[in-house]
């Protein structure tokens, strides 16, 4: 007689959407939300975890360094840690990517490695890709596998999530965010068999 092995499961992946910018007026909200939509339409079983810079009460100091976490410090950090992958949502300041994104990743370490992120960026006529591949180092050295395309935005505006606006045609920002999607998936999905089989040091 022989017995059947029970088959792994494959839970839902997890996602947290960084949202990088708490500039007053700032459109990082309206951009996370049209991700946010195309990201559910394409990958319905993904949970997504909206992470805002502006709502956070972050601590000047990692942990390491003699602070002890608060109730709401520790329950963020347990959200980046539980994360399968990251998009990061950002715009460009001075040729490179906020303050206050650059800190909240410093305040974690472990918890972002061997995990995939992705990068929805905008801002003028580059479209913040300068903060995308300043950040692409940051992530490197924190262990993390950085997708290869992404979505931009060039001079961005409210009218680009307009009923008719740019980011609704299928040749453009759409399917740059289904592109992204797609290697993210992969990516997430190979390391986190890959943790699960041979934890990361």
């Amino acid at each position: 007689m022989t017995t059947t092995k029970p088959q792994p499961t494959n839970p839902p992946l997890r996602v947290a959407v960084i949202i990088g910018s708490l500039r007053e007026g700032r459109i990082a909200p309206t951009v996370t939300d049209w991700f946010t939509a195309q990201a559910t339409e394409h990958a319905p079983t993904t949970h997504f975890d909206i992470i805002d810079v502006a709502t956070l009460n972050l601590p000047e100091t990692h942990p390491s360094w003699g602070h002890e976490r608060t109730p709401e410090q520790a329950e963020l950090a347990s959200r980046i840690e539980h994360a399968d992958a990251y998009v990061i949502v950002t715009p460009e300041y001075n040729h490179s990517f906020p303050a206050h994104l650059k800190h909240l990743i410093d305040l974690h370490h472990t918890e972002w490695r061997a995990k995939p992120v992705g990068f929805v960026s905008y801002g003028g006529v580059a479209g913040g890709l300068r903060a995308v591949e300043q950040l692409r180092l940051v992530f490197a050295e924190l262990h993390c596998v950085t997708v290869r395309d992404s979505v931009s935005f060039h001079r961005v505006t409210p009218a680009h999530f307009a009923a008719d606006g740019p980011a609704h045609d299928p040749e453009g920002a759409p399917g740059a965010a289904k592109v992204l999607l797609d290697q993210l998936d992969w990516w997430a999905h190979a390391l986190r068999t890959a943790r699960a089989e041979r934890p990361y040091n």
